[in-house]
């Protein structure tokens, strides 16, 4: 696996302070990406056990809230298998620290069901992650008002309830900004 950046001390990409890991390869190609370049798999640099060691120091900050995955698209199958060591890593580490996913794929129709996105590692890979941001950018959907999302199609899932109860449970962070304040 490739990576297009690494963001310490990243305040845009879920709540709190979080280091945020840009992974490349992505088969959505959605209009209006931020980060289109991140598409090729060989985007960027290798990822190591250097990089996953960076990363993992990088949690010990108190201040730090969580790790974020984006890019590029971590649930593409080969990124999922590469990113599942770290996930796990940061779980046992830092049990109190968040993790996010951002990706292109919806986990109801395409990440727990049948589809190219559903392999070996997606089940395992899910149990690891607390928020996930599922569905594809939709430039004509774009709605700055949104909190960690870009589109209004896109929905901020409590991943481990949704796993326990069996249906997607949505995150109250799905609210919208109203005069740069936020209302729950």
């Amino acid at each position: 696996m490739y990576y297009g950046n690494i963001k310490f001390y990243d305040i845009a990409n879920g709540e709190g302070v979080r280091t945020s890991l840009f992974v490349s390869g992505c088969t959505h190609h959605c209009k209006g990406c931020f980060n289109p370049e991140t598409w090729d798999f060989c985007y960027g640099k290798p990822y190591t056990e250097e990089t996953e060691q960076t990363i993992i120091k990088s949690l010990e900050n108190d201040f730090i809230n969580g790790l974020t995955l984006l890019g590029g698209e971590p649930m593409e199958p080969a990124n999922q298998k590469a990113l599942l060591p770290l996930v796990k890593k940061v779980k046992q580490l830092y049990p109190n620290k968040t993790i996010w996913c951002y990706s292109g794929y919806l986990l109801d129709s395409e990440l727990i069901s049948p589809s190219r996105a559903n392999c070996p590692w997606t089940r395992e890979f899910l149990s690891y992650i607390d928020i996930l941001v599922d569905g594809e950018f939709k430039q004509d959907l774009k709605d700055i008002t949104l909190r960690f999302k870009g589109s209004s199609n896109q929905r901020i899932i409590d991943v481990q309830k949704t796993l326990k109860e069996n249906k997607i449970v949505l995150s109250p962070l799905n609210e919208k900004r109203k005069n740069n304040t936020i209302y729950y």
